[in-house]
């Protein structure tokens, strides 16, 4: 590949400095000193939904407008890798393989300058926040970001545990419904030794984990699939004097479909609710971090089919979507929109582990499939 030392440095550059959801300012701003320099646009909105940024490549003739995306964001993880790139940001590290996505679409742009389409325009949209759920949604409300109306938006997710380089299709849902809640549960403090005088909440808690666990159905290929996950919790403190007043429970969950995760939070609200009032505490429920079903569109799935079968790249039919939440479905809400797998190797450490790291191989590879991809949009009729 053309440019391969050069997106290599870049992919590195960009894992050394990594910023988390919401503050990737210098990302941004690196990104967009590259594009100036080597890959210049007709046009350049930035500060989209936070610090996202879209470069756009308009063409002689009228034609479609394909959107590619990528991610800013890395993830609050302490590296142990010991590699030169290493993260220099204590806690920050690249973990979701952000880094190698963003030189995807650097590679994509270098290839538009020098072989442009005859057609169209492609826009590269490098988004803010995506760990969160809040970076697609946030975009949506701009007016800038929804006048540029593109008709098609794909984007790709490398997967650990798949080969390397290989195509990963999902049938329709690409990703889950995704949405976490805390609950607060608030009683009364008294002295541990005569704990009747109070209302410990963590009888109430114990009995809201029993109460939610049978909710799980965790076979994936089942259309009810859904995950409750509990991530966190606090109750009281260590003073062991005292039965504490207060404690704090955190979940996420997941279900195939929106509609499903609606149904779902219906019944979460009406455990705690019941819990909660029998063991006389107040609550308190909180949601965040909403992430809606990536939903693929049929034909834009075609297109991808057989973009990647052109690249000349393996091509597996999954019999279900991936489990992981991701923020692209805010995206495939509004316009029609691919989102793919592109194996990350068989020995790959998982998402999200602290000894992953993007393969730098995967970058001609994501490259040459959306370049097809393109290319295959806008060709001539």
């Amino acid at each position: 590949m053309r440019h391969q030392e050069l997106l290599t440095q870049l992919r590195h550059d960009l894992h050394c400095h990594p910023e988390l959801s919401g503050r990737e300012e210098k990302t941004a701003a690196h990104i967009k000193a590259f594009f100036r320099k080597h890959c210049p646009a007709d046009e350049v909105i930035s500060k989209i939904g936070g610090y996202g940024l879209t470069f756009r490549y308009s063409y002689p003739q009228p034609g479609p407008t394909v959107m590619i995306r990528c991610e800013l964001d890395a993830l609050p993880i302490e590296e142990p890798n010991d590699f030169r790139y290493q993260s220099i940001n204590e806690g920050v590290s690249h973990k979701c393989g952000h880094d190698g996505h963003m030189t995807i679409l650097a590679a994509l742009a270098l290839r538009l300058r020098e072989t442009p389409p005859a057609r169209g325009s492609v826009i590269l949209f490098f988004q803010s926040a995506e760990e969160t759920g809040q970076g697609a949604a946030a975009a949506l409300q701009d007016a800038r970001f929804t006048a540029l109306a593109p008709d098609y938006v794909f984007a790709l997710h490398n997967i650990p545990g798949a080969p390397l380089h290989e195509v990963l299709l999902t049938p329709t849902t690409f990703s889950p419904a995704v949405q976490s809640f805390s609950v607060q549960l608030s009683g009364k403090e008294a002295h541990a030794a005569e704990p009747q005088n109070g209302r410990n909440p963590a009888v109430a808690i114990s009995r809201i984990v029993a109460a939610l666990a049978p909710l799980n159905v965790p076979d994936p290929n089942r259309e009810d699939f859904c995950v409750l996950t509990p991530v966190h919790l606090t109750l009281g403190q260590k003073a062991y004097g005292i039965s504490p007043g207060e404690g704090e429970l955190h979940y996420t969950i997941r279900c195939w479909t929106n509609t499903g995760l609606d149904r779902l939070k219906a019944r979460i609200c009406q455990e705690i609710s019941r819990i909660s009032t029998a063991e006389n505490l107040r609550r308190t429920i909180n949601w965040f971090e909403y992430f809606p079903a990536t939903v693929n569109t049929s034909r834009a799935r075609a297109i991808v089919q057989s973009a990647a079968m052109e690249s000349g790249k393996n091509v597996t039919e999954r019999a279900h979507g991936f489990t992981f939440g991701e923020d692209f479905g805010w995206l495939a809400g509004r316009y029609p929109s691919v989102m793919f797998g592109l194996g990350a190797g068989e020995d790959c450490p998982a998402l999200h582990h602290a000894e992953y790291d993007f393969p730098d191989a995967l970058i001609a590879t994501g490259t040459s499939v959306f370049s097809e991809i393109i290319r295959r949009i806008l060709k001539k009729n």
